[in-house]
C-alpha cells in the first residue's frame, strides 16, 4: 500500500516561491503515477502537475506552466513542487496523489497543506 505526507507550504507573497514535497513509501512505486492537485473550496480539484513514478515526460496544467515544476527521487522516495511566480489564484489546498496504472482517479492521497498567496 503506497502511503504518502506532504511537508512545506504556508503563506508567501505575490510573485514568491514555495517548495511542496511528498515522503513516498510503499512497494511497486513504479506502477504509480504521482501528482501534485490542488483543491480551493467551491471549486473543482484540479491536477496541477503529475509525474509517472517510472520515469516519462511530466504533465503540467496550463494553469501553472512555466511557474512549477514536479520532480521525483526515486533513491529517497520523494516528490517535490517547485512554485515560482506564485498568484493569488494559487492559493489552496495541495495535495500528493496517485494512482495506479492505468487509473483515471488517484485513489492515494496525502493529508494535504495549504498555500496562501498574499497580495
Amino acid at each position: 500500500q503506497v502511503q504518502l505526507a506532504e511537508s512545506g507550504g504556508g503563506l508567501v507573497q505575490v510573485g514568491g516561491s514555495l517548495r511542496l514535497s511528498c515522503a513516498v513509501s510503499g512497494s511497486a512505486l513504479s506502477l504509480y503515477t504521482m501528482g501534485w492537485l490542488r483543491q480551493v473550496p467551491g471549486k473543482e480539484r484540479e491536477v496541477v502537475a503529475a509525474v509517472y513514478w517510472g520515469g516519462g515526460s511530466p504533465y503540467y496544467a496550463d494553469s501553472v506552466k512555466g511557474r512549477f515544476t514536479v520532480s521525483r527521487d526515486t533513491r529517497r522516495n520523494t516528490m517535490g513542487l517547485n512554485m515560482n511566480n506564485l498568484k493569488p489564484e494559487d492559493t489552496a489546498v495541495y495535495y500528493c496523489a496517485a494512482k495506479f496504472r492505468g487509473s483515471e482517479d488517484y485513489s492515494i492521497w496525502g493529508q494535504g497543506t495549504q498555500v496562501t498567496v498574499s497580495s
